[in-house]
């Protein structure tokens, strides 16, 4: 098999491959054994694999505030938010997919990403404003991850050293070294040249993330077990124990985290376009892989979450794993925090190639014939030299990407605050990103008439989850201001 899943024999002698590549501009593709409708190497995508990327992005660090959020809100609200973002996800993914390509579902014209999307079924501002939220999101989340990811590596450490010196001892840890390990892997792992390339990493990053919230899991039913009872009350958190402003603030921020574990609208387009041609369609394909992986990260949700609850009761700590409810077995919260660090990596690609394929398609049209740009360097892969595979380098995707990843990096070591900033990209993103921009695309495509049922009900829905957005988005920037009084960069221990 070559790249991308493609079999060999789309890589024919030059002759043979000069014949394919007219064929394709000229638009004779159709019954191409090596090329799609568009001219692009078949996709070789399946319900499978988009289920993979879909559990990647969504099942990441998220899951690990659950129990907090729960505590916020109590038995009755927390459990009911959850499925409410569950159903609220689903459904607009659905309309989602449905314009991935614009008119026939099977032979319409494809829309590459989630931008060319909007600029295909809305026009003007809204386009800007489309791209300006995707892209300052998807840095957010590089940002969020690394945080999360640094947290967890100094979770292992941290772990050793209550083993060691017994749970008295402070055992404070900078994370800034961390994150500068983290930030390392990424450059490394940022040189995937594109999306559908990164499969095997969704699918390892996947498994990862059923590996540690099963541990989560497993240490909460322990922990019940050790506590003889459910803990938690069915309002959450009471006030006396914290103000009134604090418990509404709080509440607000819990839906902000949920709404984030639940993020990935704005890499779905991008997930769809690696996904075979019809029969049957993209969107029916992207429509099951969606329903499939809502179903089971809700269901992870509900344990972890609940049974984090259920442990901790109102003290759930903010990360489930790295909080330090549980200290013991050591070893198994070193393997779940290590899991941590694997799927976030993996995540971290997922949510960022996006972005990297927008800023060098902007660059290669902008300055087509720069060589910095668009030239290709042969870096053998074995130690045969030519006789061995070559890694493609280019010198524009090293650099930018390079770049890209340091920038995160250090504004991470400026914003160390994992429940706030979850919960503030959960906020911004979901509104616009989650149910506003497929709405109205929706509408559109389908031409839903003005003011009828279907219309009204769906301009309710955004308008429902505007106002969720709004508060949600006060109540993080409200925790980070109440973080920024006792924090100092670079310098702040865990």
């Amino acid at each position: 098999m070559g790249e991308n899943g493609v079999p060999k024999h789309c890589y024919p002698a030059a002759a043979a491959a000069a014949m394919e590549v007219t064929s394709v501009e000229l638009g004779h593709t159709a019954g191409s054994k090596c090329y799609d409708d568009d001219g692009r190497l078949k996709r070789t995508g399946t319900m499978w694999t988009a289920s993979a990327h879909i559990i990647t992005a969504v099942i990441g660090s998220g899951v690990l505030s659950l129990a907090w959020a729960i505590a916020q809100l109590g038995w009755v609200a927390g459990p009911a938010v959850m499925l409410l973002f569950s159903f609220v996800t689903y459904y607009t993914s659905a309309l989602l997919a449905d314009c991935y390509r614009s008119g026939d579902q099977c032979t319409g014209k494809r829309n590459y990403t989630y931008m060319d999307a909007v600029n295909a079924n809305l026009s003007g501002i809204k386009v800007q404003i489309c791209g300006f939220l995707q892209y300052a999101n998807i840095v957010g989340v590089a940002i969020g991850y690394t945080i999360a990811a640094s947290i967890s590596m100094l979770a292992i450490k941290k772990a050793n050293c209550f083993h060691v010196e017994g749970h008295g001892d402070p055992c404070s840890i900078s994370s800034t070294p961390y994150m500068i390990i983290f930030g390392v892997a990424e450059i490394f792992f940022s040189q995937i040249p594109d999306f559908d390339q990164i499969s095997w990493l969704s699918i390892l990053a996947a498994v990862m993330s059923f590996t540690y919230s099963t541990i989560g899991l497993g240490l909460g039913i322990v922990q019940v077990v050790a506590n003889k009872g459910v803990q938690g009350s069915l309002t959450g958190i009471s006030v006396g124990v914290v103000t009134p402003i604090d418990k509404v603030w709080r509440s607000l921020q819990a839906f902000g985290d949920i709404a984030f574990a639940y993020s990935y609208s704005l890499i779905l387009i991008e997930i769809q376009d690696t996904i075979r041609a019809p029969p049957p369609s993209e969107s029916k394909v992207m429509r099951r892989a969606t329903i499939v992986s809502v179903a089971v990260t809700t269901l992870f949700y509900m344990l972890c979450g609940c049974m984090g609850y259920a442990a901790f009761g109102d003290a759930a700590p903010g990360n489930l794993l790295t909080g330090f409810g549980f200290y013991e077995p050591f070893w198994l919260l070193d393997v779940a925090n290590a899991a941590i660090v694997v799927h976030l990596v993996g995540a971290y690609q997922v949510y960022c190639q996006p972005l990297f394929a927008f800023v060098e398609k902007w660059a290669q049209q902008r300055w087509p014939k720069s060589k910095y740009i668009t030239g290709e360097v042969d870096v053998p892969l074995s130690l045969s030299g030519s006789a061995g595979r070559c890694y493609k380098m280019n010198l524009f995707r090293l650099t930018w990407r390079t770049a890209f990843v340091v920038a995160t990096t250090v504004v991470s070591m400026l914003l160390p605050f994992f429940n706030d900033v979850v919960g503030l990209l959960g906020a911004l993103g979901f509104w616009p990103l989650t149910v506003y921009f497929p709405v109205e695309m929706y509408i559109v495509q389908k031409k839903v008439p003005r003011w009828s049922t279907r219309w009204v009900c769906l301009q309710l829905l955004s308008l429902a989850c505007l106002i969720i957005t709004v508060a949600s988005a006060a109540g993080s920037v409200a925790g980070i201001i109440s973080d920024l009084k006792v924090y100092k960069p670079f310098v702040t221990t865990y």
